[in-house]
């Protein structure tokens, strides 16, 4: 019979009945060789050439064998297959030599395998219960170990070691640290974003991430850094404000006709809208305004000019103000509407001290009568806000300067009360020297119509009275200022002349205007 035996698995070659033990053990393996040596020879002397033995082997010579190498099991393991015929051994074995382990007898297949299985589950209970060895660690990965003998690999597919397992559990402690390192590494990123995005607000301040998402907000609004620290100034706390609630207060403003473009505006006067409440602040002052008679179309442009109106209480502030407009100043209920929408501060202020203070001065000064102070009034409530000395008394000055008497200018105040808030040098002179100078008209025309000194000259009184020069339509005497009143189209018509004509005469007269203007600044 011959028999080659590699990987532990056995290969007949004949039906010789020869039964062989494989042995993990390298020395047992070699007894048994030895005998079964001796066995054969004695029984028919030297190997025939109908029965051979061959072991393959990667170390067939013995030279090249480590004599101090021993076995996994801690035996010796010599360089010779035997000590007793060891010079026999190298005529009878080829120089394949396998140092592989043999099977069980060929004729009992099943217990073969059944053994091997054995061995092998045996090997591996061993293997657990004893430290690795540096090849094994350096040599394990995935689950599989491929584990080094003396002149043969035995790769096998077991259980994770515990080498394995701690160095996934070191993997998983990194991927924490890493994983915690990047949250650090992103919230890092983002606050030097932020910084760089608020970079003003964040020197002059110290920036908490947590008022970022009110920035932000905010800024959609078109305010700034600088802005924001204005309004930082000015109320402190408004950077304490959850960004939800500033959300539904402002959109509150928006939905009641508030101008996106006049958010701004409005928080730079009144930050502290933003801590109003809807529902127990602001429904409550729009509902006052429209019980006033404000149309809703306008409660936005009032909010506008007026947003500390907020800040004042409805039963105890504003409702006292608008009875008292009714009832001491003499303006009626249903005129309150009007009086509101012209000058919304009316609202938020003493008015029983500028009532009287004004109402005495326009008393005493012009002799004016309760009845034309209070048209004015109601004409332009502004009135109620402007300054005696810087204001309202120099504009009275320079109407007697140019010849007026006293009740012709009750008469235009209270025709034209926003004559008070002309300019006395860009508005007021300019337009008296060209109706002197240019219509040839007396002050006295004045009186008759008042609009003359509201209307501007460049853009309207100019224009009309040289167009009709150019056309010879003006008249040799005074120019009458009724022509300046009605609109463009009316003016045309009323002179018999085209709007194309008198529009292409009026941006060549600006041109020229501006001009002239130019070169003598030059």
């Amino acid at each position: 019979m011959a028999v080659i035996c590699f990987n532990s698995k056995l290969i007949h070659t004949s039906t010789h009945p020869q039964s062989f033990s494989c042995n993990p053990s390298r020395s047992n393996f070699n007894d048994e060789t030895t005998t079964l040596l001796k066995t054969i020879r004695g029984k028919r002397g030297k190997r025939t050439s109908t029965s051979s033995f061959v072991v393959l082997s990667t170390h067939s010579n013995p030279r090249i064998l480590k004599p101090n190498l021993r076995s996994p099991y801690g035996q010796s393991l010599s360089p010779y297959d035997s000590d007793d015929d060891g010079e026999e051994e190298d005529d009878d074995i080829s120089e394949d030599e396998s140092d592989d382990e043999f099977g069980e007898d060929e004729d009992s297949e099943e217990d073969s395998k059944s053994f091997y299985s054995k061995r092998q589950s045996k090997s591996r209970q061993g293997n657990l219960g004893k430290p690795k060895t540096l090849w094994e660690q350096r040599t394990s990965f995935n689950g599989v170990s491929i584990k080094g003998t003396n002149s043969r690999m035995d790769v096998r597919i077991g259980k994770r070691s515990t080498e394995e397992a701690s160095f996934e559990d070191y993997d998983s402690n990194r991927s924490e640290k890493m994983g915690s390192f990047d949250v650090s590494v992103k919230r890092k990123k983002a606050e030097k974003s932020t910084a760089s995005r608020f970079s003003q607000l964040s020197e002059e301040l110290d920036l908490d991430e947590k008022w970022i998402p009110l920035l932000d907000y905010l800024t959609t609004f078109g305010l700034k850094d600088s802005d924001f620290i204005q309004i930082y100034e000015r109320h402190m706390p408004f950077l304490q404000i959850n960004v939800a609630s500033a959300k539904e207060r402002l959109e509150f403003l928006l939905s009641v006709g508030v101008k996106h473009r006049d958010i701004k505006k409005i928080l730079l006067r009144q930050p502290q809208i933003l801590g109003y409440t809807v529902e127990k602040n602001m429904k409550s002052h729009v509902a006052f305004l429209t019980d006033l008679g404000v149309p809703d179309a306008r409660i936005g442009r009032i909010i506008t000019a007026a947003p500390s109106l907020f800040s004042y209480s409805v039963e105890q502030s504003l409702k006292p103000t608008a009875r008292y407009l009714v009832e001491e100043v003499g303006i009626k209920r249903n005129d309150l509407g009007k009086v509101v929408q012209l000058s919304p501060q009316i609202l938020v202020q003493r008015i029983d001290n500028t009532w009287n203070t004004r109402f005495c001065f326009l008393s005493k000064e012009l002799g004016a009568p309760r009845e034309s102070i209070v048209k004015m009034v109601k004409k332009h409530p502004q009135l109620l806000h402007y300054s005696i000395e810087d204001g309202i008394l120099p504009r009275i000055n320079f109407l007697r300067s140019i010849g007026m008497r006293n009740s012709e200018i009750v008469k235009v105040l209270t025709s034209l009360t926003q004559v008070l808030s002309l300019s006395l040098e860009d508005n007021l002179k300019p337009k008296y020297l060209y109706l002197v100078n240019e219509l040839r008209n007396e002050v006295k025309s004045l009186t008759k119509y008042p609009t003359y000194l509201s209307l501007s000259l460049d853009q309207r009184i100019r224009p009309r009275h040289r167009f009709l020069v150019s056309l010879k339509k003006a008249p040799k005497g005074p120019f009458p200022l009724s022509s300046f009143v009605p609109t463009d189209e009316s003016f045309c018509q009323q002179w018999g002349t085209s709007i194309d004509s008198y529009m292409a005469f009026k941006q060549n007269l600006l041109l020229k205007d501006f001009a002239n203007k130019y070169q003598r600044k030059g």
